[in-house]
C-alpha cells in the first residue's frame, strides 16, 4: 500500500484548545470535519498520548482556532512541537475565551468554533471526539491553511546537503611544495623532499 496516496485528502490545520478546571491546553491537529447539521456537529481526531486529549475527556469541552495562511512556523511550533506537560504554552498570553473558559487565537486565524462533546470513539492511535457546536465566529478574511499549503509554504525546508569541499591542490607539510590538481596520485613523491603522499596535505 502506498500510504503517500493519504496525502492527497484535503485536511485543514487547527490549534485545539480544551480546559479542565484550571488547567488549559491546546495542540495542533489537523483533523476536523462538520459531520452534521441540524444540530451543527464537528468530529476532531486527537492522538490518544496527547495531553489535549486527557483534558478532552476530563472536560468534554473544546475550542478550536482554524489557522490562516498567514500563521508562521513559530505558531505551530509552539502548540505542536512540545508538550503541555512539560510546558504551560498559554503563558504570559491574553486570550479571549469561549463560554466554556477555553482560550482561542485572536492571530493567523480566520475563525474560531467552540463545542461540546457527545460522543467519543477510541480509534486505537486516536480517539474521534463527535461534538455539538456551541458558537463559532469570523475571525479574519483570510483564506484558511491546509496541510497541503502548511507541507509547501510553512514548514521549512530541510537544507540540502552541504556538497564536498574538492581540494584544488596539495602541499607537503615537510617542505612546502605544492602539487596543483585536486587529486595526488597515490605513488607520487615530493621532488624536493622526497617524501610520499602521506605527508600531503588538501589545499582548498
Amino acid at each position: 500500500m502506498d500510504t503517500t496516496a493519504l496525502y492527497r485528502l484535503s485536511y485543514g490545520v487547527f490549534m485545539l484548545a480544551s480546559r479542565s478546571g484550571e488547567t488549559v491546553n491546546g495542540c495542533i491537529t489537523n483533523t476536523c470535519i462538520q459531520v452534521a447539521n441540524d444540530p451543527v456537529r464537528i468530529a476532531v481526531c486527537v492522538i490518544n498520548s496527547n495531553y489535549t486529549c486527557d483534558i478532552i475527556k476530563k472536560s468534554g469541552v473544546f475550542c478550536l482556532s482554524l489557522l490562516d495562511r498567514t500563521c508562521s512556523f513559530d505558531t505551530i511550533v509552539r502548540w505542536g512541537f512540545q508538550t503541555g506537560r512539560k510546558v504551560d504554552k498559554f503563558a504570559g498570553m491574553e486570550l479571549p475565551e469561549d463560554e466554556n473558559g477555553v482560550p482561542y487565537l485572536t492571530w493567523s486565524t480566520c475563525a474560531m468554533i467552540s463545542a461540546r462533546v457527545v460522543q467519543s470513539i477510541d480509534l486505537g492511535s486516536h480517539t474521534m471526539f463527535i461534538a455539538e457546536v456551541l458558537d463559532a465566529k469570523v475571525l479574519s478574511p483570510n483564506e484558511p491553511l491546509t496541510y497541503a499549503y502548511y507541507q509547501s509554504s510553512v514548514k521549512p525546508k530541510p537544507k540540502a546537503p552541504a556538497e564536498p569541499k574538492v581540494p584544488k591542490a596539495w602541499k607537503c607539510s615537510i617542505c612546502g611544495h605544492v602539487y596543483e590538481g585536486a587529486e595526488l596520485p597515490k605513488d607520487y613523491v615530493c621532488p624536493l623532499c622526497g617524501h610520499g603522499p602521506e605527508d600531503f596535505e588538501p589545499v582548498y
